[in-house]
């Protein structure tokens, strides 16, 4: 496992794979999310800690729902986004975000609602050594855009 687990760590640097991920993977993924309740992904058994995310479109008012790595800071839920190391086009969830900060959080089969806002310089230092142990290429995302958006979820209510 730790031998499968360093191959998905190397070829999430690529710039192909990044590719593959965000515009091939993210849908099937979102769907083994739900069937698995976090049990699998397209990479076979989950290698990371990972949600489903549902924000509200800021333009269409529907639900949009996306995997993001995660790390657990007592009941808050951190996660971050450099958008695959797209540069200049921020990740749709984040914007989302911005425009309504109200969300659902679901990790494993539990779901709850959530406000999210930007971490705090000492969060996003507490923090993103640890979300770079979840997925290491989260560093080269961030250097190919140039962006690191560290998000803090915090429970709003008991599960949905």
């Amino acid at each position: 496992m730790r031998r499968y687990r360093s191959l998905w760590h190397r070829v999430g640097h690529a710039r192909w794979f990044t590719h593959l991920i965000r515009d091939g993977l993210v849908p099937v993924d979102r769907r083994l999310y739900w069937l698995s309740k976090g049990r699998v992904s397209v990479a076979g058994p989950a290698l990371f800690s990972w949600l489903l995310l549902t924000t509200t479109g800021r333009r269409s008012g529907l639900p949009r729902t996306t995997p993001l790595v995660y790390v657990a800071d007592g009941d808050r839920v951190i996660v971050t986004t450099e958008n695959f190391g797209m540069p200049g086009r921020p990740a749709a969830w984040r914007l989302n975000l911005e425009a309504d900060p109200r969300a659902i959080v679901q990790i494993g089969g539990e779901r709850r609602r959530c406000r999210a806002r930007a971490a705090s310089e000492d969060e996003v230092a507490r923090h993103w050594p640890r979300l770079l142990e979840q997925w290491p290429p989260l560093e080269t995302y961030r250097r190919r855009s140039g962006v690191r958006h560290v998000v803090v979820l915090e429970p709003e209510a008991a599960a949905v």
